[in-house]
């Protein structure tokens, strides 16, 4: 599987627009570009209105969602659902495609449903909450041959493809060190809450809410309202703090560009931990890989959780750009360069190597840019369009490096990572974490394995 991985990465580009409609894919209704698609959308409310954005041209065909104060009033009078397999049971076959936008611990099991029925998916990031997950959807894509995508804004905008360019004509040369993060977790936002004690305190359920379905295939646990809504990456059993909300825009320009997808060591160097079971102040995550083929080694640093006291992104010396609190900075032995929290609007390190670059001007379009957005880039691809470029070929191998950063994150030191058995060797208490046990009734993709 690796092997596949590498050649399908070596052979195609991967996010390029100049891939086309796989051979595999099934056109079950004749759609071509001028079709309307009928969506089925599995998470309703909250980072849903992304799709809904997204996919504002087709047509919203279900709703489904744990929480019934989720759905939207200016969806019309669309069926709806709390349990996503009674959805797809009953309307399956209406169905051109799923939108996932679930908490991360429900990705998979929700993108497996929509793939074995033979549906295009396109799911949140990160991909999944495990690794096992991460490499079973792959597996699934080769064996159910539906399109599917990772819902990665930037993976679709010219500034990564740009910075892709530069490098395969040696701008920078070797990169052999980037250093890439963001400022959170910020408690006083929305988006991440910090309890006062863990375990968390049982509350009552609200009536709208199935709380059942919310916990799917983890371990039976009471209702809080720190866990729903919103608040989910807070804690490791259900997201992945800010490595599960960033990585996937930061990384994937260093990862696409580099083939920066099998580290054999992961390291906490700093950290700063508060409960068991909830997500750190802040991180600074080390990344070893090997060379890769014409590619020397690599160090990969990670860095969050500046706003709460965490160390700031390492800058290149001679940069006089401003400060970048978030994005990544790559170091090599020719030039130094910096893309955004999106890998979009690549630069060089200082005001005169921009002057002088005029931008790239001089170096020649390779990848083919595309309209912005992975929805749409994912509608266009059923109706018979390009591939997405973060199918979950690519998809899986971005999320898979981030859970292991996840991984020492969050139990800290070294974990040293065999990539072909998936097996992390000098911690193997570690790998429970690998693949998570799931409770009855939600196993899926066993069979993929054998």
């Amino acid at each position: 599987m690796q092997s596949n991985r590498r050649t399908f990465i070596k052979n195609s580009a991967l996010a390029s627009a100049a891939l086309v409609m796989p051979k595999f894919y099934i056109n079950r209704h004749g759609l071509n570009a001028n079709s309307k698609l009928n969506i089925a959308f599995i998470g309703a409310g909250n980072i849903a209105g992304m799709a809904y954005e997204g996919l504002k041209g087709e047509n919203v065909a279900a709703l489904c969602d744990i929480d019934a104060r989720q759905f939207p009033k200016d969806k019309g009078d669309v069926p709806k659902f709390a349990d996503f397999r009674k959805m797809l049971d009953k309307m399956g076959k209406s169905i051109d495609g799923v939108a996932v936008s679930t908490p991360d611990h429900t990705h998979f099991v929700a993108t497996m449903e929509a793939m074995q029925r033979g549906l295009p998916v396109i799911t949140q990031k990160p991909l999944t909450h495990n690794v096992w997950e991460a490499r079973t959807l792959q597996r699934a894509k080769k064996k159910y041959k539906v399109i599917t995508n990772m819902a990665n804004q930037g993976h679709t905008y010219d500034g990564i493809r740009q910075m892709r360019e530069w490098y395969e004509a040696g701008v920078f040369g070797q990169i052999k060190e980037i250093h890439m993060g963001t400022t959170g977790p910020d408690f006083k936002s929305q988006y991440f809450v910090r309890p006062t004690a863990m375990p968390l305190a049982a509350q009552p359920v609200p009536g709208e809410v199935d709380w059942d379905l919310w916990i799917g295939p983890r371990k039976k646990i009471d209702y809080n309202r720190a866990l729903h809504p919103l608040t989910w990456r807070s804690f490791y059993d259900y997201g992945s703090g800010m490595l599960g909300d960033w990585w996937c825009h930061i990384a994937d320009g260093p990862v696409w560009i580099l083939d920066l997808y099998h580290p054999t060591a992961v390291e906490c160097v700093e950290r700063k931990a508060t409960f068991d079971g909830f997500i750190v102040d802040s991180s600074v995550i080390k990344f070893e890989f090997p060379a890769r083929g014409a590619k020397a080694p690599c160090t990969v640093y990670w860095y969050d959780g500046t706003v709460n006291g965490g160390t700031k992104i390492k800058h290149p010396e001679e940069w006089d750009l401003g400060e970048k609190k978030s994005g990544s900075f790559w170091f090599g032995d020719k030039q130094n360069g910096y893309l955004d929290e999106r890998s979009n609007h690549p630069v060089l390190s200082t005001k005169k190597a921009n002057a002088d670059f005029e931008n790239g001007k001089h170096i020649p379009q390779k990848y083919a840019r595309i309209q912005p957005g992975p929805h749409l880039e994912w509608a266009n691809a059923i109706k018979g369009g390009p591939e997405p470029g973060a199918n979950f070929d690519y998809a899986a191998g971005l999320t898979e490096v981030s859970l292991l950063g996840v991984l020492a994150q969050r139990f800290g030191g070294r974990i040293e990572w065999d990539s072909k058995n998936m097996r992390i060797t000098n911690r193997p208490e570690l790998n429970l974490y690998v693949k998570e046990k799931v409770r009855s009734g939600w196993s899926y993709g066993e069979g993929l394995w054998k």
